[in-house]
């Protein structure tokens, strides 16, 4: 799956369409939901390389790449 730049400010602008989690922010998805997605796969096109970039960044712990888009400091946790 391929990533741009974009998509770091777009993973916290968007928000999940349907479901228990609807209206909340993609990246702050739970890593488990994620988790079970990654499982049964990602929905198509967009939104679903949104749920798939925020899984990446909570597994690597790579959260301060958002923090500039989410008005957060570096070193804060999702």
């Amino acid at each position: 799956m391929e990533f741009k730049p974009e998509d770091l400010k777009a993973v916290c602008q968007r928000t999940m369409p349907f479901g228990k989690y609807q209206n909340c922010p993609v990246i702050d998805l739970p890593e488990p939901y994620l988790l079970w997605f990654a499982d049964k796969g990602f929905p198509k096109g967009e939104l679903g390389r949104l749920m798939a970039l925020a899984m990446i960044i909570k597994v690597e712990g790579l959260a301060e790449l958002v923090a500039p888009f989410r008005g957060t400091r570096p070193g804060v946790l999702l």
